[in-house]
């Protein structure tokens, strides 16, 4: 249940982005009106809500992979814990990286 209701929040996240692009197109001064609404406490709460409901469905998301499709070695079978940690682990460092790319091109 509580998947399903990460589900909506981060749809409603996405519909807000895909508004933050169409203001863009309508020039800086909608942009940055629109800009200044989304920096209001309740919308910084929900983006706060909305990324722990993203992590959260990431990782329900690996554990679920890790039964569905079992990653084998020969005769063996990977641990679903080492493919789940695994799995967070390149998620932890993709995102280590976007942040990365994000800060330089900042600086």
């Amino acid at each position: 249940m509580l998947r399903e209701l990460s589900s909506v929040f981060i749809a409603i996240f996405l519909v807000v982005f895909l508004v933050q692009l169409y203001q863009l197109t309508r020039g800086p001064e909608a942009y940055a009106a629109f800009a200044h609404k989304l920096s209001s406490p309740g919308w910084l709460a929900f983006n706060l809500v909305t990324l722990l409901f993203a992590l959260y469905h990431s990782i329900t998301w690996f554990q679920s992979s890790a039964i569905v499709l079992p990653l084998r070695m020969g005769e063996r079978e990977m641990p679903r814990n080492l493919f789940v940690a695994l799995n967070v682990g390149a998620l932890a460092v993709a995102s280590l990286v976007v942040l990365a790319l994000f800060l330089a091109l900042q600086g």
